[in-house]
């Protein structure tokens, strides 16, 4: 059987790939992003560190281990052109792809387009973790109030209007006000931002979900026990998330420390039309 590829950044959903892997007795390999990816996640699993801008290298990598099928997973902060470096390889591709300020959504697109090109198929990681992905309803034992419910449909909306600009997956709001919006800096830097904002009264709300045009193989929104860990610290209400369209690394474990902890989880049906 050939190898599943995985190009895996920082967290944890490529560590629970890789054990989803191992539990299916699939073999894979692993194209280690140098500066993204944990150490950790690679310490059992062939692997190979790359550069993210020596595209020849990782193309020759997943070739060599025979690679056929692959995913992308876990975070990774998207270097500047002088940092990234490109080897001749990279530079061709960048020079079709085109660098100029690409939004997160359209280079990721464009480069799988150039991996399908070059005879990679590019599969979703719900393909492995089907379980993971976020299901409908209230998950725990605590529901929210009439304020929390209201701050969701709100936060809804607006993640939905910042997606058609290609602008993050996540926001935060209280009591009617968008605390923080999910840029850059990521959803564990946007929530402190958000907690150094709150207001006294019903607490804050995080809301996370796709956006309406996104590729759900690339880059698809997660949440995982840290960010209930993280929630909680803020003060946070609790969490709700686009059911169906949000990843959940160990849910069990999610929903233990949402009830543990006091925050309400939901999964809400997508507002993205068929």
């Amino acid at each position: 059987m050939a190898p599943l590829g995985l190009i895996a950044g920082a967290g944890a959903l490529p560590r629970r790939i890789l054990q989803a892997l191992a539990y299916q007795s699939r073999p894979a390999f692993v194209v280690a992003l140098e500066g993204q990816c944990d150490a950790e996640t690679v310490l059992s699993v062939p692997h190979a560190w790359h550069r993210l801008g020596a595209a020849g290298a990782i193309l020759a990598s997943l070739r060599s281990a025979g690679v056929q099928d692959l995913v992308m997973a876990g975070k990774v902060e998207r270097p500047s052109l002088l940092t990234l470096a490109p080897d001749a390889v990279g530079v061709a591709m960048l020079a079709r792809i085109g660098w100029r300020a690409l939004g997160d959504d359209g280079l990721l697109r464009a480069v799988t387009a150039e991996l399908e090109a070059q005879g990679f198929r590019v599969l979703s990681p719900a393909t492995v973790l089907a379980e993971s992905v976020a299901p409908l309803g209230r998950w725990g034992q605590h529901a929210p109030d009439d304020w929390a419910q209201r701050d969701r449909d709100r936060g809804f909306a607006v993640v939905a209007a910042l997606g058609v600009a290609d602008v993050g997956q996540a926001v935060v709001v209280q009591q009617g006000l968008v605390l923080a919006v999910e840029a850059a800096e990521g959803t564990d830097a946007m929530i402190a931002r958000a907690a150094s904002l709150a207001r006294p009264g019903p607490r804050p709300v995080l809301i996370k979900a796709a956006k309406p045009t996104q590729d759900m193989r690339l880059d698809p929104p997660v949440i995982g026990p840290h960010t209930i860990a993280t929630c909680s610290a803020a003060g946070f209400a609790g969490v709700a998330v686009e059911a169906g369209r949000v990843m959940v690394v160990d849910l069990p474990q999610v929903i233990g420390e949402a009830d543990r902890l006091g925050l309400f989880l939901e999964g809400v049906a997508s507002c993205v039309s068929s």
